[in-house]
């Protein structure tokens, strides 16, 4: 992972790569911030930079061949220790990280901002208790005996190390505070009051805050493919955590149009008691998704201004889309479809800050109802 695989963060960057550049790198940091940021993701670009063998003052090369096997984690002087459980195939004695290296770099390149619950789930945990051992710090310190096999420094990666045995997390307090020659150790935590004070004493804290709104949002687009709009959305309900983010991309309804079709019918042949009924159907999906859904409805009010204008070459829409635009517009004059975009728009609004969804629904749907009465009797006139 480079520098430049991560969204935002450049002041950090930065330090991170000046420290290198001025050979003043502390032999043991812990990347600390809250779950669902980028402190591990920071603390592998970090590393691919430390062995870069052709590294520029903004980021490592990408090309070289420390960088290949950087990306592959497979690089021979980095070294990975993470909380493991015992599964169906490895039983509790044989519990260490290289038992499951492999599907740790899986699990981590696929995305390195996942957590310990999507880690557990990953690697088969069944749910049981995640722990690095006194076991594994005795492999730790084993594998930083020797010197570096091709970069200029061995590096150890812990990732979570609250998870330590405290046992485990006192054997390593001599090779923290004095490690052999060109050997670094990076943690990276999201909780420091569950690390023992003589842990923290023994490293540099590097201070990771949490995503911002734009940056949750830039790496929805790029790295996920999200549409701009939903992107926003999402990015800001979740606080700077990534996990989450991804978590409601998932839950939002993706068939957006034939929910907004359907109720749109509804409103227009008044049918009372069936969009009572919606509601509790609109108040059971997330938040998310009920946003998208008004939001959704807002861009339909401008593709049928754009319908109703004659202007169809400017419409974004296809298929069934289009044709549900140009029938819904014939129904429609130019003063309703500001109106009822006045109405979307006031409901997203209410939605974001938390208003009641059934009561908020039931009355848009009202609303709309009561616009689509009128134009029924001014056709009829």
């Amino acid at each position: 992972m480079k520098f430049s695989d991560i969204s935002g963060y450049e002041s950090l960057k930065a330090q991170l790569i000046q420290s290198v550049i001025s050979d003043q790198i502390a032999h043991a940091q812990l990347f600390l911030g809250p779950e669902g940021g980028p402190n591990l993701a920071l603390a592998l670009a970090f590393s691919t930079y430390i062995n870069c063998l052709n590294r520029t003052p903004e980021d490592s090369c990408g090309e070289c061949d420390a960088c290949r096997k950087n990306a592959k984690l497979v690089h021979p002087d980095v070294h990975f220790a993470f909380p493991v459980s015992a599964t169906k195939k490895i039983k509790a004695k044989d519990v260490i990280s290289v038992k499951f290296l492999s599907e740790w770099r899986n699990f981590v390149i696929q995305d390195p901002y996942n957590n310990a619950g999507g880690w557990n789930n990953y690697f088969g945990g069944e749910n049981k208790q995640l722990n690095i051992s006194r076991q594994e710090s005795r492999e730790i310190i084993k594998n930083l005996s020797l010197k570096p096999f091709e970069g200029l420094y061995k590096i150890m990666i812990i990732w979570l190390p609250e998870y330590m045995h405290p046992a485990g997390a006192n054997a390593l307090l001599k090779i923290l505070e004095e490690p052999p020659r060109n050997t670094l150790f990076l943690l990276v935590s999201n909780d420091e009051t569950k690390l023992l004070s003589t842990i923290l004493s023994r490293t540099q804290i590097v201070h990771i805050r949490p995503f911002s709104d734009e940056e949750i949002k830039a790496l929805l687009i790029n790295q996920h493919f999200i549409e701009e709009d939903k992107a926003g959305q999402i990015a800001h309900l979740v606080d700077g955590n990534i996990n989450e983010a991804l978590r409601l991309a998932r839950e939002v309804e993706d068939d957006s149009h034939k929910m907004f079709r359907d109720w749109m019918r509804l409103c227009y042949v008044g049918d009372l008691m069936e969009l009572t009924k919606w509601t509790e159907k609109f108040n059971s999906m997330s938040k998310v998704a009920q946003q998208t859904l008004f939001h959704y409805g807002l861009s339909m009010m401008r593709e049928a201004l754009i319908v109703n204008s004659n202007e169809l070459e400017l419409s974004r829409l296809m298929g069934e889309e289009l044709e549900f635009v140009k029938n819904f517009s014939k129904i429609l004059s130019l003063e309703s479809i500001e109106k009822i975009s006045d109405i979307l728009n006031e409901a997203f609004y209410h939605i974001e800050r938390n208003a009641h969804s059934k009561i908020l629904f039931l009355s848009v749907s009202l609303k709309i109802f009561e616009i689509f009465k009128k134009l029924r009797m001014l056709s009829k006139a």
